[in-house]
């Protein structure tokens, strides 16, 4: 690879690998931080997890500038694959469990964006980087489709659960998809419904660029305090947006009061005002509760997906 390329590549991992540090590090409600963890699963495992993700980043960026050369066409890009052995190389580096999944079927994409798009001096742009996506997704084949069933079978994340056709846990799920010649969109196109993951990979990452990104920068502008800004961007993505990991692991009954008590806290000030600190002390502590089933994991990963726009758009803590 030239040497262009190769810094391009390396330049977008980067990037990557950064967002993942930045929201691993920040104390958000409910979920592991620098100075809280799980009983099974703590910060270091997220540490090691950024760095073990890295290289499958990299390696999506250059599939993304074979393509901007025409030396591969989307399809070709393998997105299964690449998720798939970030995943299992995740799982090889820690023994904090499912880390990242939701966070690298997020960021495979981008990475593979980015590496499509133009770059002034290291800066995307993200209508350019939105329009790339569009066209990676909707170009997945049933083989990414596949690797993806089995990069979950990997992480093995919990409140999976089971549906009627193409269960991930059914050993016929891969013989059908390929027989049928199902692809990942489409796939992600049914569950889009209740995981908040496949709806923005089928929706052109709409909560991403169009809500968390934008308040995210804000935040950031206005407290210059990478962490705090994380930590309000997160209660508001979680207001607007009931966890839908918590709703797989309980109800969505539970995941909305979640929600509305993050919105309670904000109208209190959140990280402003005392009393929205104390109030967001407390709902740390009762969310980690009940084994963690209210952890709002999903939202983290939408966090890190507006990070990684915020670093590939020029940001530095």
């Amino acid at each position: 690879m030239e040497t262009g390329s190769l810094r391009k590549s390396n330049h977008i991992a980067s990037c990557l690998e950064l967002a993942i540090l930045l929201e691993s590090s920040a104390h958000k409600p409910g979920n592991v931080s620098v100075v809280t963890n799980f009983e099974r699963t703590r910060y270091e495992h997220f540490l090691a997890s950024a760095v073990a993700a890295t290289p499958s980043f990299r390696l999506a960026a250059e599939r993304g500038i074979g393509v901007s050369k025409g030396e591969i066409r989307a399809n070709e890009v393998g997105i299964g694959q690449i998720i798939r052995d970030c995943v299992q190389n995740i799982h090889n580096w820690q023994h904090g469990g499912n880390t990242l999944l939701g966070t690298v079927i997020l960021l495979s994409p981008i990475a593979v964006a980015a590496g499509m798009s133009s770059d002034e001096k290291n800066v995307f742009d993200n209508a350019e980087l939105r329009k790339n996506l569009k066209q990676i997704v909707e170009a997945t084949t049933p083989e990414d489709a596949v690797e993806l069933y089995e990069a979950i079978r990997i992480a093995d994340p919990s409140g999976l659960g089971k549906v009627s056709d193409l269960d991930v846990n059914s050993p016929d799920s891969n013989r059908k998809i390929l027989d049928k010649k199902i692809s990942l969109y489409q796939i992600f196109e049914i569950a889009a419904e209740y995981d908040r993951i496949c709806s923005e990979w089928v929706n052109n990452y709409t909560i991403t660029f169009d809500f968390s990104h934008p308040y995210l920068s804000e935040q950031i502008k206005k407290t210059n305090d990478a962490s705090r800004a994380i930590i309000q961007t997160f209660l508001k993505v979680l207001a607007e947006y009931p966890d839908t990991f918590i709703a797989r692991k309980t109800s969505f009954e539970k995941a909305k009061k979640v929600s509305i008590k993050a919105a309670q806290i904000l109208e209190l000030g959140a990280l402003e005002t005392p009393v929205g600190k104390q109030s967001l002390g407390k709902f740390d502590e009762e969310l980690r509760r009940k084994s963690n089933l209210l952890n709002p994991g999903t939202t983290a990963d939408m966090i890190v997906a507006a990070l990684a726009l915020c670093v590939l758009n020029g940001y530095r803590p």
